[in-house]
């Protein structure tokens, strides 16, 4: 299917054109009927001769309803630019080619109607140039006469030829579908209508409301007025929601493929039309069906912070456009540059923030992204409209690899945090000398970390993290006293491995309680018991002669084999008992466990 909504002046013989062209009634409403003039959003379709099908959103011409012809021209992707052969170029024609310019609409046809009255050639001429200078460049132009039907057949194929240069859909992409009506069907409940740009709805699918909690599940689709299982883009589609009030939805929301966009109610976006500088305070937005208040902020010549007065789901790329209400005037359009800008809190922010967005050009960038954020986890890049790669390719020069969970950072920020790592646990060793290490949240604060798992994947030996504190291993990571102290205890007891000090001896080592519980942490002694302490291989051999002796042994007989006392040899064999070296029998005799 192929989606061509109407622009241009009231009056030019829109609706009619629509009727010729397809024999259905565009006018919902009966005042509309009655008066002749389009108020509201009308929708039919035909065969084209190709045997494709091309649906028409019809709008009103008429200045009090452009807010209704923008819903219904913000998701369509080409216009039927149509103007009466005996009026020409009109105010209402202006505005809405202002308005498919400000969209980026590219692709479009120029239909001169009423051409059995006057002579087509001036409006044509003075149409296309008007046309020629915004995005839809030079167009085909037909004369017809909704009323003799004179130009149709033409018109008709000019239409196949349009629909053969607009690209293909990308029906693999997640759905946004904005809302333009909302009624219920007795029997079947809420249903909603709009245009599908892209991706696909299928009858179970589950989808968002965008600003709701819950998620809503599709009843059932039709599409040009049949029952489907499946709605590719591009469609026009009525969308049957299961148990969703009708109140719950209305024209200017959006249904989602769950996940998949980025809520927000600020945006900094690039214009296009009048100066940032020259823009009032308050405009109006307009993107798919929905028109929302905003609060401008000039940033650059060219950028401006828009402040939504609700938030909408947004992505890197979008088309919109700002109109001001009390003068009927389309002030410009925008591109969206960031749906999650930085705040702008320091003085000079908002000039800095303008030299950033000078750079940007709407187009999403992973590299680019990484650069600007540091440090962001997958799915908010993927919110955001940010293709992240699954994972290294040619057609994926800037994927990297997450580095921790599914955080990804900008290679050259991620090895300053790594150096930045070793130089804030060695500050904190030296300030602290008695402490096992820096405790990983103080250090997530210090490098200003969203995420404890940031920290323990830019750890790297010989660091490391032992009961929630970064450190080295080992006598290394002691305070140079306590390393000597445990460098004499070596020395002294090194060919007594199951001798421990004497608590007075400790003292004069320079081993007091603090001190123990430092080697202790830093693994650089064994601790048995109070004041009991041997040196950390201890255990391994305290097994190996335990396994030559004849099995079971006593303590008495363990003591003798360890050259040691009765204060050592208690608690030792305990330890290795509670380890599983050693098992205790009840007769109190032991055995190694092999």
């Amino acid at each position: 299917m192929f989606v061509v909504a109407t622009a241009g002046h009231v009056d030019h013989g829109k609706s009619t054109l629509v009727r010729a062209l397809t024999g259905m009634e565009p006018d919902r409403w009966a005042e509309e009927r009655r008066r002749g003039m389009t108020i509201d959003l009308g929708f039919a379709w035909t065969t084209l001769p190709s045997g494709g099908t091309v649906a028409f959103v019809d709008v009103p011409g008429h200045e009090r309803f452009v807010p209704n012809m923008l819903a219904g021209v913000g998701p369509v992707p080409a216009a039927l630019i149509v103007v009466a052969a005996d009026e020409g170029w009109m105010p209402q024609s202006a505005e809405h080619l202002a308005a498919l310019d400000a969209l980026g609409v590219a692709y479009g046809l120029l239909a001169v109607t009423r051409a059995d009255l006057a002579d087509p050639g001036p409006a044509t001429a003075r149409a296309r140039a008007e046309i020629a200078a915004t995005s839809l460049g030079a167009v085909p132009a037909v004369a017809v006469s909704g009323l003799t039907s004179a130009g149709l057949p033409e018109l008709r194929t000019a239409l196949d030829g349009l629909a053969a240069r607009v690209p293909a859909p990308a029906v693999d992409d997640p759905v946004r579908l904005w809302v333009d009506r909302s009624f219920t069907v007795r029997g079947s409940g809420t249903v909603v209508t709009g245009t599908l740009g892209a991706g696909r709805l299928r009858v179970g699918d589950e989808l968002e409301v965008a600003g709701a909690d819950d998620p809503v599940r599709v009843r059932g689709l039709h599409s040009l007025g049949e029952a489907r299982p499946e709605v590719p883009a591009v469609a026009r589609v009525a969308v049957n929601l299961r148990g969703t009030p009708r109140d719950r939805l209305g024209r200017g929301d959006a249904l989602l493929t769950p996940g998949r966009f980025h809520h927000t109610d600020l945006v900094d976006v690039r214009l296009t039309g009048d100066p940032a500088a020259d823009l009032p305070a308050t405009l109006t937005l307009h993107v798919g069906s929905a028109a929302v208040p905003v609060r401008v902020r000039p940033l650059g010549p060219d950028t401006v912070r828009l402040r939504l007065a609700r938030p909408l789901p947004l992505l890197v790329g979008d088309r919109a456009l700002l109109r001001d209400p009390g003068r009927h005037h389309v002030t410009g359009g925008v591109r969206v540059l960031d749906v999650a800008p930085p705040p702008l809190a320091r003085r000079g922010a908002a000039a800095a923030r303008a030299q950033v967005l000078a750079e940007l050009d709407g187009r999403p960038d992973l590299a680019g992204e990484l650069r600007r954020r540091r440090l962001v986890r997958t799915g908010t890049l993927i919110r955001m409209g940010v293709p992240v790669p699954a994972g290294p390719g040619r057609d994926s020069p800037a994927w990297t690899a997450p580095v921790a969970g599914d955080w990804l950072a900008d290679p050259a920020h991620w090895q300053r945090l790594g150096e930045q790592v070793t130089d804030e646990v060695a500050r904190y060793a030296r300030d602290h000398p008695l402490e096992p290490g820096m405790p990983v949240d103080a250090l997530r604060q210090r490098l200003a970390l969203p995420d404890r798992v940031l920290v323990e994947a830019l750890v790297r030996p010989p660091l490391r993290i032992h009961a929630g504190r970064v450190g080295t291993a080992g006598v290394d990571a002691l305070p140079e006293p306590v390393a000597r102290a445990v460098q004499r205890v070596r020395a002294e007891y090194g060919d007594r491995p199951f001798r421990a000090p004497e608590a007075d001896r400790l003292v004069d080592l320079g081993l007091g309680p603090r001190e123990i519980g430092a080697a202790v942490r830093a693994g650089a002694l064994l601790r048995l018991a109070d004041n009991v302490v041997l040196l950390p291989d201890a255990l391994d051999g305290a097994v190996r002669v335990l396994a030559g002796l004849p099995q079971p042994f006593t303590l008495s007989a363990a003591r003798q084999a360890l050259d040691t006392t009765r204060r050592v040899a208690v608690p030792l064999l305990e330890l290795l008992d509670r380890r599983g070296a050693t098992r205790r029998l009840p007769d109190d005799a032991r055995i190694v466990v092999t």
